[in-house]
């Protein structure tokens, strides 16, 4: 077992350059010298650091469950302000042009305010806001309460992966997958429970205000635990600003996450269609193709961290892809129940890692902040989250699903093939 042990430090070494091990004293003093974050966090007690895991654990789940407990209502809003497909489609995009405009601006002043702030911040916006959302008068206020709901959690997104970051460079073992497994849970959960609620008669608006209240509690409890923050100096903002729009390693991991993200919306808006329509099943069975999907995500995050330590973030990512593209073409080419289904789960269990690991490279980008790193990647991963389920129904539209569903394949292809290089080109 030892033997095994110096195999999985090294290679996690060898994964992560800019995060050596404690236990490696002359290279760990050569970067906290370099890195005074990493310096102070290091220095930490064990117990202190494995508390900031707990709390950012809670922030990744009441994320989730803020989200699920959004999704579960946007019926609700329709049918409330009697919108047609169109105008509930710009409602949507109000979420995301939210989103993409926090992902485009906040990641600098993430970086000067630090995690804890930032996530407060943002927290109680999403929170704030989606207590509102089925209490506005109005479309219009709607519009804009959605698109300060978006921003909202778009920062707190970039905020809670940049302490996910800190806190396993600080541990020195990958954690962000199962973080992100914690997200997957906190939606889960947020659906689960929000849909039995609505069903034993609690109104809609109490059930936003009862999750926010909720999120907002757990919130409030978990920051203290944070890793404290280290300001940066206003010469390295600056130069971290400059250097964001002109990394090559940024723009690399940011197509990635796109083309990953392409695949999972399309699964998320398309895979319960897929099963209804070509495959045949029952509204109950078709509506268990996305649980299917979920849960192979979530089982995939929470075993993701102990494949990362050992083999690396390339082989990762190349296992997952092509892992993602077997599932795939498996439900395309059965189209059975069993056969789906099963493929739809290898699909999640592929694409599970996907965004964690591209994250955790992001935050790691020399002369970048942590922040600014994550707002690049995520605003163009979400641009691919946008784009998967038009992109899918457009193709669908001229031929059929299924050849449409192929250009989920295609993503998950590119990505076995050409991942592994980015991450081995740029050596993150």
């Amino acid at each position: 077992m030892p033997g095994h042990a110096l195999v999985s430090r090294k290679l996690f070494r060898a994964t992560f350059k800019t995060v050596p091990l404690v236990s490696d004293s002359t290279t760990a003093s050569a970067a906290c010298e370099i890195n005074p974050t990493l310096a102070l966090h290091r220095s930490l007690p064990h117990a202190t650091r494995v508390r900031a895991r707990y709390a950012t654990m809670a922030v990744f789940f009441i994320a989730g469950m803020m989200y699920a407990s959004w999704g579960v209502h946007v019926p609700t809003v329709r049918d409330k302000f009697a919108l047609s497909p169109g105008m509930l489609s710009f409602a949507l995009l109000a979420v995301a042009g939210g989103s993409i405009f926090a992902m485009l601006t906040a990641g600098s002043w993430i970086a000067r305010a630090g995690t804890r702030t930032a996530c407060l911040a943002g927290g109680i916006t999403m929170m704030l806001c989606g207590s509102l959302i089925l209490v506005t008068p109005s479309y219009w206020l709607l519009l804009i309460v959605l698109a300060i709901f978006g921003f909202g959690m778009a920062t707190l997104d970039v905020a809670m992966n940049a302490e996910a970051s800190a806190v396993e460079q600080a541990l020195g073992r990958p954690i962000m997958s199962s973080l992100h497994g914690m997200f997957s849970i906190g939606g889960m959960a947020g659906a689960a429970v929000g849909g039995a609620l609505l069903a034993h008669g609690l109104s809609p608006a109490a059930h936003l205000a009862l999750a926010s209240g909720v999120s907002l509690i757990v919130l409030l409890v978990s920051m203290p635990a944070v890793l404290p923050h280290v300001p940066h100096h206003d010469e390295h903002a600056k130069a971290s600003s400059s250097n964001r729009w002109r990394s090559g390693a940024l723009w690399a991991l940011g197509g990635l996450a796109l083309i990953a993200l392409i695949a999972e919306g399309a699964m998320y808006d398309w895979a319960t269609v897929y099963m209804r329509d070509v495959v045949e099943a029952t509204p109950s069975v078709s509506s268990a193709a996305y649980a299917a999907f979920s849960g192979g995500m979530a089982a995939g995050r929470f075993g993701g961290d102990a494949v990362r330590a050992r083999f690396g973030a390339p082989q990762l990512i190349f296992g997952s892809a092509g892992l993602a593209f077997i599932g795939m073409v498996m439900a395309l080419v059965l189209p059975n129940t069993i056969a789906t289904m099963t493929g739809f789960t290898l699909m999640g269990l592929g694409l599970a890692n996907m965004m964690p690991v591209l994250f955790a490279a992001a935050a790691r980008v020399e002369g970048v902040t942590a922040a600014e790193g994550l707002a690049q990647v995520a605003g163009l991963a979400y641009f691919g989250l946008l784009l998967g389920p038009v992109l899918i129904g457009g193709v669908a539209q001229i031929s059929t699903l299924p050849i449409g569903l192929c250009v989920v394949a295609a993503c998950c292809l590119i990505i076995t093939v050409i991942g592994p290089r980015i991450l081995k080109r740029w050596k993150i």
